[in-house]
This record gives C-alpha cells, sequence and structure tokens, in this order.
C-alpha cells in the first residue's frame, strides 16, 4: 500500500505549515504543499486534506470567515463527501466552523468565538492544555487513541458556542463531541484551569457525523506529544476506502428578519482615515455573493449617559491621528474636532442599509464603562435591504451564534 498524501492548505497568513509537514511525515504519510490559489489538478491523488493554524487574512472579520468562503472549500467539501479526509488544526478548525462542514455540513451551525471566561474576554491564550477523546477510538479519523494527550495552545477565539439549544446534545448522542479539555487524568474539565477559552461542553475538537472531518483548536502538530493524533489519521485511511457520492453546493439566499435599532442616547462612529484592510477583505467575500455591493466598516459605541467627550478624549478608545468621530444624538449629526476638543455639525454618514454587529457578550463595552455598549457598523451601498438580509450576506458581518445584527435606524 503507497504511503498516504496529505495536502496541508496555506492561506495567507496561516502559519503552522512547517510543523504540520513535519508531523505529517512523522507519522508515516506524505505531505503535499498547496497554496489556497494553486490549481486544484494537483490534488487530484491526495488522500486527505490538513487545514494548519494560523491567522488566515489576519482574522479580518472574525477568525476563519474569509477562507472559508474562498473557492477552494466548495472543493474541499466535495472531496470530504467522498470521505476524504479533511482536519483542521485551531484557524483551521475556525474554517471548518465557518464553512459549515463542521458540524454536520448544514449551514453555519456554530461558532468558534472570542475566549470569554465568566462574562470577561481573555484575549489571546497561549498555554498547555489537556485533551482527551470523548469519543470511540474508531469514531473519527483523529480519534483512535486512548488517555490524555498534553499539548499547546494558542488562539483569540476558540470558544465552541451555538444558540441551538438542542445542536450539543445532538452532537453528545451521535458521539461528534470528539475531543474535551480535562486535567491531566482525563477529568472532564470542569473549571478556567483546564477549560481556558470557555468553550461550551470543554469542548476541544468536533468531528461531522461520518467522521472524516475534525475541527480541533489545540496544536498535537508542535509536539511529539501529538503524533498519536495523525498516527491515528493514517489508520483512518488505510481502513476506510473513499464512496463515490455526488455533493450539491448549497446557495443560502434564504432571508433572515433583521430587527430596527432605533437611534437613543449617543452614539459614537469611528471612522479610520487610514486604509481600513479589514474592511476591504469584508467587502471582497461580500462581493462574492453580492458583485455590486459596497461597504463602509464603523467602529460603534453607544453611551448611556452623555459622555463621548471623554471618551473621545481617550486615545485607548480613540486615535485621531488615524481615526475620525461622529456623534449621534437622535436626529443630530455631528463631527468630532480632536483639535478643538468641540464638535461640528455633519450630515449623517449612515444609509438606510446600516447594519450594526454586537458580539455576545459584548465584551468591549467593559472597557468604556457602566451601560456602554460597542460593536461594528456595515454601511452597505450598491444593493437593496432585501439583499443585505440574505443568509449568505449577514453570515460575512456576523456569526449569528455568537453575534447579533440589528439595522440601524
Amino acid at each position: 500500500m503507497r504511503m498516504p498524501k496529505i495536502a496541508v492548505v496555506s492561506f495567507p497568513g496561516n502559519n503552522c505549515e512547517v510543523e504540520s509537514i513535519r508531523a505529517i511525515r512523522n507519522n508515516g504519510m506524505e505531505p503535499v504543499f498547496f497554496r489556497w490559489n494553486d490549481d486544484v489538478s494537483k490534488l487530484i491523488d491526495v488522500d486527505g486534506y490538513f487545514i494548519p493554524g494560523g491567522f488566515s487574512y489576519e482574522d479580518r472579520g472574525r477568525a476563519g470567515m474569509v477562507a472559508a468562503r474562498d473557492p477552494l472549500l466548495q472543493f474541499i467539501k466535495v472531496e470530504a463527501s467522498k470521505g476524504k479526509v479533511v482536519i483542521g488544526n485551531c484557524n483551521g478548525a475556525q474554517i471548518l466552523v465557518e464553512s459549515g462542514l463542521i458540524p454536520n455540513a448544514d449551514g453555519l451551525e456554530m461558532s468558534l468565538a472570542k475566549n470569554v471566561v465568566d462574562g470577561h474576554a481573555t484575549g489571546f491564550i497561549n498555554e498547555w492544555v489537556w485533551i482527551t477523546p470523548q469519543c470511540d477510538t474508531s469514531r473519527c479519523a483523529t480519534s483512535n487513541w486512548n488517555g490524555t494527550m498534553h499539548i499547546p495552545l494558542a488562539h483569540g477565539e476558540g470558544r465552541f458556542t451555538t444558540k441551538d439549544t438542542v445542536l450539543w446534545q445532538k452532537l453528545h448522542d451521535n458521539n461528534q463531541l470528539a475531543f474535551v479539555y480535562c486535567d491531566e487524568v482525563g477529568n472532564v474539565a470542569s473549571s478556567t484551569t483546564y477549560n481556558p477559552n470557555g468553550s461550551e461542553m470543554s469542548a476541544a475538537g468536533i468531528c461531522n457525523p461520518e467522521g472524516n472531518v475534525v475541527a480541533l483548536m489545540p496544536h498535537p502538530e508542535r509536539t511529539p506529544l501529538g503524533d498519536p493524533y495523525f498516527a491515528s489519521i493514517k489508520t483512518w485511511i488505510e481502513n476506510h476506502p473513499l464512496r463515490e457520492k455526488e455533493y450539491v453546493v448549497k446557495n443560502n439566499n434564504s432571508k433572515r428578519e433583521v430587527q430596527e435599532r432605533v437611534a437613543s442616547g449617543t452614539e459614537i462612529f469611528i471612522e479610520t482615515i487610514i486604509v481600513n484592510n479589514e474592511e476591504r477583505t469584508v467587502q471582497q467575500a461580500a462581493k462574492r455573493e453580492k458583485q455590486n455591493i459596497t461597504i463602509k466598516q464603523l467602529r460603534y459605541i453607544s453611551l448611556e449617559s452623555d459622555t463621548a467627550h471623554s471618551v473621545l478624549r481617550t486615545m485607548t478608545h480613540f486615535n485621531p491621528n488615524k481615526e475620525t468621530a461622529y456623534i449621534r444624538r437622535r436626529d443630530s449629526f455631528t463631527k468630532w474636532n480632536a483639535d478643538t476638543k468641540s464638535e461640528e455639525q455633519h450630515k449623517s454618514i449612515l444609509s438606510d442599509n446600516t447594519l450594526l454587529r454586537t458580539d455576545e457578550p459584548d465584551t468591549d463595552s467593559q472597557k468604556i464603562g457602566k451601560g456602554a455598549e460597542c460593536g461594528v457598523c456595515y454601511v452597505c451601498s450598491g444593493v437593496s435591504f432585501e439583499e443585505v438580509c440574505e443568509e449568505s450576506i449577514l453570515n460575512i458581518f456576523g456569526n449569528p451564534h455568537a453575534s447579533t445584527i440589528k439595522r440601524l435606524v
């Protein structure tokens, strides 16, 4: 039997290709380095795919969102439907969740959201954790090992969460909750000592129903202690022949009801003076769905009391060297003059198609003060509001399992 070939898929911003290639080679498989824009004809004889960690597209929008909408993912979905293994670690896991391949290849069912513990953001986490298989050794491509595994974890958005009230039960019943955080002897994590990102159900990794697609947040490729994870992939490929299955790519043009948010209190909109790379990248992702759409991205702060001047005088909230601020009080719109520390009348910079995304929980508002709310505004033009409300567009602006989107009026 020939050595299994695994394509290591590299998107702009990934940075774990070298250790992933090494781990694959050390465990009896042949790694094939594949850039996201290479010709897919190079993949004709590969047996599986490994999407490594890093920060694809600098996590613009949110981690994994842009890469998940790359045409290559449609190709990989077809490959997965044939039974080829598709493994995503860290950023690779985020891409698989955002693509819908995890958990059930049925749209966006969950999120790998910002790390939050007890309602407070932890920021980027870089430490070692223990994980253990929660499923049978034969359940998925990477679970053919027993006991615990001590491996590194490094991410800012690794908290498995969902608003689907029955999804976790379904995953549990179907043994798709493949790996969990635990202590050194295998007890499932019940404290932040062992579950540092606040992941629901202490989930560290999830597989699809067939077991050939796995998303794992920690990094077994960074240590020889993770070798059993990769050896399991080889065993799976050798024992699971491919199947011929026609995969139908789903176009999600269904509409979602977007509630209105009426202007109230004091609202601050912050626009960048320099080029906003995140804005441009989100716009490019949206243009795959609606070619004529253009987007302006703004930071948003809502205040319970009128402390706008105090907020805008604080460099950690607003940098006048690279940002411009606008203030709205119901029907009144002004521009902040950072030199004179005063307001000047200004026309509204919003449109009828302005959406506000707020993350849940809204940890950024804790930096502002009591009653504050923070978010991101997308001022859309070139398309109708009905087009903006299509799931394919709304899911670019925010993952519905970790945020809410409203229309600013």
